[in-house]
Protein backbone atom coordinates (compact mmCIF):
# COMPACT_ATOMS: atom_id res chain seq x y z
CA UNK A 1 0.00 0.00 0.00
CA UNK A 2 1.32 3.42 -0.97
CA UNK A 3 0.07 6.40 1.05
CA UNK A 4 0.33 9.59 -0.97
CA UNK A 5 1.46 12.32 1.43
CA UNK A 6 2.10 16.06 1.35
CA UNK A 7 3.75 18.35 3.91
CA UNK A 8 2.57 21.90 4.68
CA UNK A 9 4.74 23.96 7.04
CA UNK A 10 6.21 27.44 6.65
CA UNK A 11 9.44 26.36 8.37
CA UNK A 12 11.79 24.31 6.20
CA UNK A 13 13.57 22.68 9.20
CA UNK A 14 10.19 21.36 10.37
CA UNK A 15 9.56 19.83 6.92
CA UNK A 16 13.04 18.31 6.93
CA UNK A 17 12.37 16.67 10.30
CA UNK A 18 9.17 15.10 8.97
CA UNK A 19 10.94 13.83 5.84
CA UNK A 20 13.74 12.37 7.98
CA UNK A 21 11.27 10.55 10.24
CA UNK A 22 9.30 9.28 7.24
CA UNK A 23 12.32 7.42 5.89
CA UNK A 24 11.44 4.54 8.23
CA UNK A 25 8.04 4.08 6.58
CA UNK A 26 8.27 2.53 3.10
CA UNK A 27 4.51 2.86 2.53
CA UNK A 28 4.69 6.67 2.61
CA UNK A 29 5.14 8.44 -0.73
CA UNK A 30 5.79 12.19 -0.46
CA UNK A 31 4.11 13.79 -3.47
CA UNK A 32 4.54 17.43 -2.50
CA UNK A 33 5.61 19.93 0.14
CA UNK A 34 4.44 23.50 0.60
CA UNK A 35 5.68 26.45 2.64
CA UNK A 36 2.37 28.28 3.18
CA UNK A 37 -1.33 27.65 3.53
CA UNK A 38 -2.27 29.17 0.17
CA UNK A 39 -0.15 26.82 -1.94
CA UNK A 40 -0.86 23.98 0.49
CA UNK A 41 -4.60 24.30 -0.03
CA UNK A 42 -4.10 24.26 -3.80
CA UNK A 43 -1.85 21.23 -3.42
CA UNK A 44 -4.48 19.30 -1.48
CA UNK A 45 -7.19 20.15 -4.00
CA UNK A 46 -5.07 19.21 -7.03
CA UNK A 47 -3.03 16.24 -5.75
CA UNK A 48 -5.76 14.70 -3.54
CA UNK A 49 -3.34 13.08 -1.06
CA UNK A 50 -4.23 10.32 1.37
CA UNK A 51 -2.40 12.04 4.22
CA UNK A 52 -1.38 15.62 5.04
CA UNK A 53 1.08 16.85 7.67
CA UNK A 54 -0.28 20.31 8.44
CA UNK A 55 1.24 23.07 10.56
CA UNK A 56 -1.27 25.09 12.59
CA UNK A 57 0.52 28.42 12.94
CA UNK A 58 1.39 29.89 9.54
CA UNK A 59 1.44 33.61 8.71
CA UNK A 60 -0.58 33.92 5.48
CA UNK A 61 -3.18 31.22 6.05
CA UNK A 62 -3.21 29.12 9.21
CA UNK A 63 -3.75 25.39 9.18
CA UNK A 64 -7.15 25.84 10.78
CA UNK A 65 -8.20 28.43 8.17
CA UNK A 66 -7.05 26.04 5.46
CA UNK A 67 -9.04 23.27 7.10
CA UNK A 68 -12.37 25.08 6.82
CA UNK A 69 -11.73 25.89 3.15
CA UNK A 70 -11.23 22.27 2.10
CA UNK A 71 -13.88 20.89 -0.24
CA UNK A 72 -12.98 17.27 0.50
CA UNK A 73 -11.22 16.81 3.86
CA UNK A 74 -8.45 14.20 3.94
CA UNK A 75 -6.62 12.43 6.76
CA UNK A 76 -4.53 15.05 8.55
CA UNK A 77 -1.83 14.98 11.22
CA UNK A 78 -1.53 18.47 12.71
CA UNK A 79 1.54 20.02 14.25
CA UNK A 80 1.45 22.96 16.61
CA UNK A 81 3.67 24.87 19.02
CA UNK A 82 1.23 26.38 21.48
CA UNK A 83 -2.43 26.37 20.47
CA UNK A 84 -4.02 24.89 23.58
CA UNK A 85 -7.59 25.22 22.35
CA UNK A 86 -6.74 23.45 19.12
CA UNK A 87 -5.11 20.63 21.07
CA UNK A 88 -8.30 20.15 23.06
CA UNK A 89 -10.30 20.08 19.85
CA UNK A 90 -7.96 17.50 18.28
CA UNK A 91 -8.28 15.25 21.32
CA UNK A 92 -12.08 15.50 21.35
CA UNK A 93 -12.33 14.50 17.68
CA UNK A 94 -9.73 11.71 17.58
CA UNK A 95 -7.50 13.48 15.06
CA UNK A 96 -3.88 13.13 16.09
CA UNK A 97 -1.53 16.08 16.47
CA UNK A 98 2.16 16.63 17.13
CA UNK A 99 3.18 19.21 19.72
CA UNK A 100 6.46 20.80 18.60
CA UNK A 101 9.13 19.78 19.34
CA UNK A 102 8.13 16.13 19.14
CA UNK A 103 10.17 12.94 19.39
CA UNK A 104 10.63 10.27 16.76
CA UNK A 105 8.57 7.86 18.85
CA UNK A 106 5.68 10.33 19.18
CA UNK A 107 5.82 10.93 15.42
CA UNK A 108 5.69 7.20 14.75
CA UNK A 109 2.70 6.82 17.07
CA UNK A 110 0.72 9.49 15.18
CA UNK A 111 1.69 8.10 11.80
CA UNK A 112 0.79 4.50 12.69
CA UNK A 113 -2.63 5.74 13.75
CA UNK A 114 -3.14 7.46 10.40
CA UNK A 115 -1.87 4.41 8.49
CA UNK A 116 -4.32 2.18 10.33
CA UNK A 117 -7.24 4.47 9.51
CA UNK A 118 -6.29 4.79 5.85
CA UNK A 119 -5.54 1.07 5.53
CA UNK A 120 -8.92 0.10 7.00
CA UNK A 121 -10.72 1.83 4.14
CA UNK A 122 -12.77 3.81 6.66
CA UNK A 123 -11.04 7.12 6.00
CA UNK A 124 -14.08 9.30 6.67
CA UNK A 125 -14.02 13.12 6.54
CA UNK A 126 -16.29 13.19 9.62
CA UNK A 127 -13.49 13.79 12.19
CA UNK A 128 -12.24 16.82 10.25
CA UNK A 129 -15.77 18.17 9.94
CA UNK A 130 -16.29 17.68 13.68
CA UNK A 131 -13.03 19.50 14.35
CA UNK A 132 -14.16 22.51 12.30
CA UNK A 133 -17.41 22.55 14.27
CA UNK A 134 -15.56 22.33 17.59
CA UNK A 135 -13.21 25.15 16.63
CA UNK A 136 -16.25 27.26 15.75
CA UNK A 137 -17.12 27.14 19.45
CA UNK A 138 -13.83 28.84 20.34
CA UNK A 139 -14.92 32.02 22.17
CA UNK A 140 -12.01 34.11 20.88
CA UNK A 141 -12.80 37.03 18.58
CA UNK A 142 -11.77 36.86 14.94
CA UNK A 143 -8.97 39.05 13.63
CA UNK A 144 -9.34 38.00 10.00
CA UNK A 145 -11.56 35.81 7.82
CA UNK A 146 -10.38 33.44 5.08
CA UNK A 147 -12.72 33.02 2.12
CA UNK A 148 -12.51 31.08 -1.14
CA UNK A 149 -14.08 31.97 -4.47
CA UNK A 150 -13.44 29.54 -7.32
CA UNK A 151 -9.68 28.97 -7.14
CA UNK A 152 -8.79 32.16 -5.27
CA UNK A 153 -8.32 32.46 -1.51
CA UNK A 154 -8.57 35.84 0.21
CA UNK A 155 -7.80 36.75 3.81
CA UNK A 156 -9.87 39.72 4.95
CA UNK A 157 -8.79 41.76 8.00
CA UNK A 158 -11.74 42.35 10.32
CA UNK A 159 -11.20 46.12 10.25
CA UNK A 160 -11.87 46.14 6.47
CA UNK A 161 -15.39 44.74 6.82
CA UNK A 162 -18.14 47.38 6.51
CA UNK A 163 -21.07 45.06 7.21
CA UNK A 164 -22.21 41.44 6.98
CA UNK A 165 -25.43 40.35 5.31
CA UNK A 166 -27.34 37.07 5.64
CA UNK A 167 -27.51 35.11 2.37
CA UNK A 168 -29.39 31.87 3.10
CA UNK A 169 -26.89 29.36 4.49
CA UNK A 170 -24.08 31.83 3.78
CA UNK A 171 -23.01 35.30 4.89
CA UNK A 172 -21.94 38.03 2.48
CA UNK A 173 -18.99 40.05 3.76
CA UNK A 174 -19.05 43.60 2.41
CA UNK A 175 -15.72 45.42 2.50
CA UNK A 176 -14.91 48.92 1.28
CA UNK A 177 -14.31 47.71 -2.27
CA UNK A 178 -15.42 44.06 -2.58
CA UNK A 179 -17.82 41.33 -1.49
CA UNK A 180 -17.06 37.81 -0.31
CA UNK A 181 -19.39 34.89 0.40
CA UNK A 182 -18.61 32.76 3.46
CA UNK A 183 -20.27 29.48 4.45
CA UNK A 184 -20.99 30.44 8.05
CA UNK A 185 -24.03 31.68 9.94
CA UNK A 186 -24.89 35.13 11.25
CA UNK A 187 -25.03 33.55 14.71
CA UNK A 188 -21.41 32.42 14.31
CA UNK A 189 -20.22 35.91 13.36
CA UNK A 190 -22.30 37.55 16.08
CA UNK A 191 -20.46 35.35 18.61
CA UNK A 192 -17.00 35.76 17.07
CA UNK A 193 -16.83 39.47 16.25
CA UNK A 194 -15.85 42.02 18.89
CA UNK A 195 -19.17 43.52 20.14
CA UNK A 196 -17.47 46.84 20.78
CA UNK A 197 -17.00 47.15 17.01
CA UNK A 198 -19.69 45.00 15.40
CA UNK A 199 -23.40 45.21 16.20
CA UNK A 200 -26.22 43.03 14.88
CA UNK A 201 -28.79 45.65 13.94
CA UNK A 202 -31.22 43.25 12.27
CA UNK A 203 -31.56 39.51 11.71
CA UNK A 204 -30.01 40.13 8.28
CA UNK A 205 -27.25 42.63 9.14
CA UNK A 206 -24.20 43.05 11.35
CA UNK A 207 -22.47 46.42 10.97
CA UNK A 208 -19.03 47.76 11.75
CA UNK A 209 -19.86 50.88 13.78
CA UNK A 210 -16.77 52.65 12.44
CA UNK A 211 -18.43 52.86 9.03
CA UNK A 212 -21.81 54.24 10.16
CA UNK A 213 -22.57 57.66 8.70
CA UNK A 214 -25.96 58.32 10.29
CA UNK A 215 -29.22 56.73 11.43
CA UNK A 216 -32.62 57.77 10.10
CA UNK A 217 -36.21 56.90 10.97
CA UNK A 218 -37.59 54.33 8.51
CA UNK A 219 -41.17 53.36 9.39
CA UNK A 220 -43.17 51.61 12.11
CA UNK A 221 -40.43 51.69 14.71
CA UNK A 222 -37.80 50.63 12.20
CA UNK A 223 -34.72 52.67 11.42
CA UNK A 224 -32.29 52.91 8.52
CA UNK A 225 -28.57 52.81 9.12
CA UNK A 226 -26.66 54.66 6.40
CA UNK A 227 -23.09 53.49 5.93
CA UNK A 228 -20.27 55.76 4.75
CA UNK A 229 -19.92 53.64 1.62
CA UNK A 230 -23.54 54.35 0.65
CA UNK A 231 -25.34 51.20 1.81
CA UNK A 232 -28.72 51.73 3.50
CA UNK A 233 -29.53 48.96 6.00
CA UNK A 234 -32.67 48.39 8.00
CA UNK A 235 -32.33 48.22 11.79
CA UNK A 236 -34.85 46.54 14.06
CA UNK A 237 -36.10 48.25 17.20
CA UNK A 238 -33.71 46.15 19.30
CA UNK A 239 -30.83 46.85 16.96
CA UNK A 240 -31.53 50.57 17.07
CA UNK A 241 -31.58 50.57 20.88
CA UNK A 242 -28.19 48.82 21.00
CA UNK A 243 -26.75 51.28 18.49
CA UNK A 244 -28.23 54.24 20.35
CA UNK A 245 -26.63 53.07 23.59
CA UNK A 246 -23.24 52.37 21.98
CA UNK A 247 -23.10 55.66 20.07
CA UNK A 248 -24.42 57.69 23.04
CA UNK A 249 -27.27 59.10 20.96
Amino acid sequence: MSIRTILIDDEQPAREVIKYYLKDFEEIEIIGEFSDGFTGLKGIQELKPDLVFLDVQMPKLTGLELLELLDQPTQIIFSTAYDQYAIKAFEMNAIDYLLKPYSKDRFAQALQKAIAIIGSGQNSPAPVQKLVKTLDENPEYLHRIAVKSRHKVSVIPIEDIVYLEAEGDYVMLHTKDSRHLKEKTMKYFEAHLDPSRFIRIHRSYIVNVQFIDRIEYYDKENYAVLMKQGAKLRASTTGYKILKQMLNM
